[in-house]
């Protein structure tokens, strides 16, 4: 057995929690994939029907004004939220009622809304950047797929709060992230991304 099969062995049974709308996935430490390695992503739906979210800590060296028409602004800072339909642009903010069609995800914090009134708002400086978060595609699962990756072991599942979704918006917020949830987590956040390394 190679060095990541017998790490991958630690990780059986340490997460109790299931995925679901308002939760983040923390990717496991060896997980390959170039969109997803060390991602931490908030679901903002998870049924039947399948799940999407957005990838928290992949920032774009790009700014809202450069993608957006009538947005002059500067400091709106852009994520890639995974990748699917990359050419959209989606968003998660914590103005509630003042976005009208905007959905609640967790408490203190929608998806989506308005995007006319949003870049009005924008506009007139009524939206501080530290109050939304702008994405280029999202994460998004078939019906069964997220539950398959979850007993490959692809996926630890945690609480979170608003603050921390707007916060977390740099690569060290999969290490924060893991060691706050305490435990082998913590112990975790420290593998290399080279098992052969360890």
């Amino acid at each position: 057995m190679d060095t990541k099969g017998a790490l991958m062995l630690n990780f059986d049974n340490i997460n109790k929690l299931e995925p679901k709308k308002g939760r983040i996935l923390i990717s496991e430490p060896f997980l390959e994939d170039e969109y997803f390695k060390r991602s931490v992503i908030l679901l903002c739906e998870c049924n039947e029907e399948g799940a999407f979210g957005f990838i928290l800590n992949n920032i774009m060296k790009i700014e809202l004004s450069e993608l957006v028409e009538g947005v002059e602004i500067a400091g709106f800072n852009m994520s890639l939220g995974g990748p699917v339909q990359t050419s959209n642009l989606y968003y998660v903010h914590t103005l509630a009622e003042d976005i009208p069609g905007s959905v609640e995800v967790l408490p203190g914090l929608f998806v989506g809304g308005d995007f006319e009134i949003l870049k009005a708002r924008i506009a007139l400086n009524e939206i501080e950047a530290d109050q939304i978060r702008f994405f280029l595609g999202y994460s998004g699962w078939s019906p069964n797929q997220l539950d398959e990756e979850m007993l490959q072991g692809s996926w630890f599942v945690s609480e979170v709060e608003a603050q921390q979704v707007m916060a977390g918006k740099q690569k060290k917020f999969w290490n924060e992230t893991l060691v706050q949830m305490g435990g082998k987590f913590g112990m975790i956040s420290n593998f290399p991304e080279n098992p052969q390394l360890n």
